[in-house]
């Protein structure tokens, strides 16, 4: 009896604070807040790459709360580590929609993680942000594609490649690991190396599985298939950690850029951190943002990220670098903040429809626009050479952004 008098106290104290117009620290509950998925592989052969891109979001999300959240709300992160395993990304976005009630996900590396998620958000209807380059061939109602497709990137490197300025190859293998990106990148590849009349002979494929680092034999084939008396090159897809056994080998087999130069479309700064290297100075990348630009908005995005690493205590907080992906992520996210506050609303339908046009001045110091009738952005192409200190300078670049081509004019679709 005791106890019920007490609680009964207690209820009318609560509601005479309430009349008052005192605030009390209850609990948010799930409506007061956005919920945003963050699905990046943490552990794995892929946390070298992805764990930037979690924070990276995570930044992004502090930034839109520190200037008053979307629609009265704050964003409520929830991150998921599906650990470099694939079909454990399309159980982590069912988790995430159904369960923790996402409005939208920001995530994936790999375009197999990429397609293990792609039926889940089309079946429950829900948003994916993908934020790497990726081989295209593609195109979906539920995903908005902010990295590179081939043409913003695959095609300009080859031609790169080709030019005087990029060394004249006409010999080119193809190496990388062993799923759908680098095999259909490849593909794509081939038919427009055919189309500029280089032989099959001069080209060679060669495919690693995830996680592998014995690459003595591979660079020792590299130099023999470069020994036939044509300037050769090695474009590489090679993803996640396997980049650094293969840097290692290079320098180990001294082959270096003035003899074989190497152009890689998933490394970037943040896969370098790790390694030697003077051995790899002058080789290649594509992408279309390096952390080495120089304009006013790359300035502050850098600021901001080493700010943030350090009061998160992220690892190493006093070297953290930003890379292309990274710039991707932070694009789409304050694009899909502006859709949202244009629509009105989260909702997934009429988010797609804010977002058609949203443009956002990117790091890269380009203003980038989303297609109104595709889902992928209007980028710039950029090729960078490894520098000593693992940064990139800028070699190549267009004047303007390019329009994204989902399906590649070289294969058929």
């Amino acid at each position: 009896m005791l106890n019920r008098r007490q609680g009964l106290k207690n209820a009318i104290r609560i509601g005479m604070l309430l009349a008052a117009g005192s605030v009390l620290s209850l609990p948010a509950s799930a409506a007061d807040t956005i919920k945003v998925g963050v699905l990046h592989s943490l552990s794995g052969t892929m946390a070298i790459s992805e764990t930037s891109l979690k924070n990276t979001a995570l930044m992004a999300i502090d930034e839109i709360n520190a200037r008053g959240g979307l629609l009265g709300k704050k964003l409520e992160p929830v991150v998921v580590d599906p650990a470099s395993n694939w079909p454990l990304f399309a159980e982590k976005a069912r988790q995430l929609i159904t369960k923790d009630k996402v409005d939208v996900i920001f995530g994936c590396w790999t375009s197999v993680s990429r397609k293990s998620v792609l039926p889940v958000v089309q079946e429950l209807n829900g948003l994916l942000f993908y934020p790497v380059q990726y081989e295209g061939q593609e195109l979906s109602p539920n995903v908005f594609y902010t990295g590179a497709a081939p043409n913003q990137q695959a095609i300009p490197a080859v031609q790169y490649l080709m030019s005087k300025q990029g060394g004249g190859a006409q010999r080119f293998f193809l190496l990388g690991t062993d799923y759908v990106y680098p095999r259909t990148t490849n593909k794509i590849l081939r038919a427009y190396l055919k189309t500029k009349g280089v032989a099959d002979a001069d080209i060679m494929e060669v495919y690693t599985p995830f996680g592998f680092s014995d690459y003595q034999t591979i660079v020792g084939n590299i130099k023999k298939f470069a020994a036939g008396g044509k300037k050769t090159a090695v474009i590489s897809t090679i993803n996640g950690d396997s980049n650094v056994p293969f840097y290692k080998e290079l320098g180990n087999q001294g082959l270096n850029a003035a003899q074989v130069p190497v152009m890689a479309f998933s490394v970037g700064e943040e896969e370098l951190r790790g390694i030697d290297k003077k051995p790899l100075v002058g080789q290649l990348a594509a992408w279309n943002y390096f952390m080495s630009v120089k304009n006013p908005a790359n300035t502050a995005f850098i600021q901001k990220y080493r700010q943030w690493a350090v009061s998160h205590n992220v690892p190493n907080a006093g070297t953290v670098v930003t890379n292309d992906p990274m710039e991707a992520t932070y694009v789409g996210i304050n694009m899909w903040a502006q859709a949202v506050k244009k629509a009105g609303s989260t909702n997934v339908n009429a988010v797609r429809t804010a977002m058609a046009g949203q443009s956002f001045v990117a790091p890269s110091g380009y203003t980038l626009t989303m297609d109104a009738t595709n889902h992928h952005l209007h980028k710039p192409v950029m090729i960078g050479e490894v520098r000593a200190d693992g940064q990139f300078n800028v070699v190549y670049k267009t004047p303007v952004t390019i329009p994204a081509q989902p399906w590649s004019p070289y294969i058929p679709h």
